[in-house]
């Protein structure tokens, strides 16, 4: 750890500021696997109720971002306020390094009871991050009994700041109650087959139930926990779809992310303002008076939520390895409000994923699917091919290509820009320090594609000369 931080990180704890008469409870909901257009505030079809009342009471974000797309290094991100190559928790299922502080000791200084209930860090490493409270439930939360417990049991006499993680719509996704599998909308990235369609049911389903959640959490702690309370939604990256969670696409890390704070930020309000997650717990220090360690990727937004600022930030970068064996392909990226660059750093490996490569419930059903449709579809065998092969580099107008389908990185128009976005993505690779390490064993293209069996277990760290040099035999 820079001794620099360090030092910032106990002026933190130790000169809180005063600009802040009162500190605000904080109760965050994290959503496990939720992309930005999957709830009615951002234009989705799917009955989220009580998100749409949460929109209504406060400020939508149109721009927020995850910092990785998939949930270990993404929640521990949001948690030590450090991009992945800074902070250790480069693959999933992957602890930050022993030697990397997080930003809860820093509330918990500044007069809060931290509390994680759910999946808040990643498997069993809340221990990592010194939390007041634990309140264990493995996966994520299903219901809110245990919460419930605590809210009427705690010494109200400290603010609160609760981060409440439910599992849902985590895969598996259980049956589907009440959506008709022919009326969905589906992406255009997506296969329209009757197992996509009824799977896709299913996952509306885990979105609705998440919502459920979020209505009584936000009855429990109107009931029990004093004073003026900050209330934020948000998801830890996108869903378990083709060209979502595990990929730099939109799909995979722009998330719902609405604030509510009443008496503070107007209510039905919405911000273009880009912000990522590692920005989240600095925004929560600068509220409650404190300080925010300076040696660190995050950045408060609290200025945004006062409105007295409308940006924030001008680039979003994000950084993405593996997930075991199941997915071998690390992407970093960079994009601004309308452009995005990604880096594919082994083109010469195949994308694939729990989706492709596991018998459990993760995908597999339609996918199969979707390869039988290519064999006679050449719209679904190009959507099959591009799933699987990506090149070194793209280049996506967002504005005027919001799923992502134009790849912009060969069109001479662009060169110019493909050539900046490029020279940026490099330089902060390199200030992050990152060494572009490969975890795992990835697949080469040509070779089939074979099953990952039994439980996910951290990759190997491997070579990436041989690697290369195998792909040229």
């Amino acid at each position: 750890m820079p001794k620099t931080h360090l030092i910032s990180l106990a002026l933190g704890l130790l000169l809180p500021s005063l600009y802040a008469a009162e500190k605000p409870n904080i109760v965050v909901f994290i959503c496990d696997d939720l992309n930005v257009l999957d709830s009615e505030p951002y234009g989705s079809d799917l009955r989220t109720p009580n998100i749409a009342r949460l929109a209504a009471d406060g400020l939508k974000f149109n721009k927020a971002y995850v910092a990785s797309p998939a949930c270990g290094p993404s929640r521990t991100a949001m948690l030590t306020g450090l991009w992945p190559a800074r902070n250790g928790a480069e693959q999933n299922h992957q602890p930050p390094r022993d030697d990397i502080i997080s930003l809860i000791p820093v509330l918990k200084s500044l007069g809060y009871e931290v509390v994680a209930c759910g999946k808040v860090a990643h498997n069993a490493w809340a221990k990592y991050h010194h939390f007041n409270v634990v309140i264990d439930t493995p996966g994520g939360s299903t219901n809110t009994v245990a919460v419930a417990k605590f809210l009427t049991e705690r010494d109200k006499s400290k603010p609160l700041c609760l981060f409440y993680g439910t599992r849902h719509p985590h895969t598996p996704w259980k049956t589907n109650e009440g959506y008709d599998p022919a009326k969905l909308r589906l992406p255009p990235t997506q296969v329209d087959t009757v197992a996509t369609r009824e799977e896709r049911a299913k996952y509306s389903t885990d979105v609705t139930r998440a919502d459920t959640l979020l209505g009584e959490l936000r009855a429990l702690v109107k009931e029990n926990v004093p004073g003026d309370t900050l209330t934020l939604f948000t998801g830890d990256n996108g869903g378990n779809w083709p060209f979502g969670k595990w990929t730099c696409y939109d799909a995979g890390i722009h998330v719902p992310l609405i604030i509510s704070w009443p008496g503070h930020i107007a209510p039905a309000t919405s911000t273009d303002a880009m912000v990522s997650w590692p920005d989240m717990i600095p925004t929560f220090i600068e509220l409650a008076g404190g300080t925010v360690p300076k040696d660190i990727d995050g950045k408060s937004y609290a200025a945004v939520l006062r409105g007295t600022a409308t940006t924030h930030r001008d680039r979003i970068f994000t950084a993405h390895s593996c997930d075991g064996d199941f997915n071998v392909y690390p992407i970093r990226s960079v994009q601004t409000s309308r452009w995005k660059y990604i880096r594919n750093l082994h083109p010469e490996f195949q994308h694939q994923s729990h989706i492709t490569r596991s018998t459990g419930p993760s995908g597999i059903v339609f996918w199969n699917t979707w390869l039988t449709a290519a064999e006679t579809d050449p719209s679904a065998a190009a959507i099959v091919k591009r799933f699987s092969e990506h090149p070194e580099e793209e280049l996506y107008d967002l504005q005027a290509d919001p799923f992502e389908l134009n790849n912009l990185a060969n069109n001479p128009e662009q060169a110019e820009r493909l050539k900046s976005m490029r020279a940026e993505l490099t330089i902060w690779m390199k200030e992050q320090g990152d060494k572009e390490t490969v975890y795992g064993t990835p697949l080469l293209l040509g070779e089939p594609v074979t099953m990952v069996q039994g439980a996910w277990q951290q990759p190997k760290q491997q070579d990436k000369k041989k690697d290369k040099k195998k792909a040229k035999k």
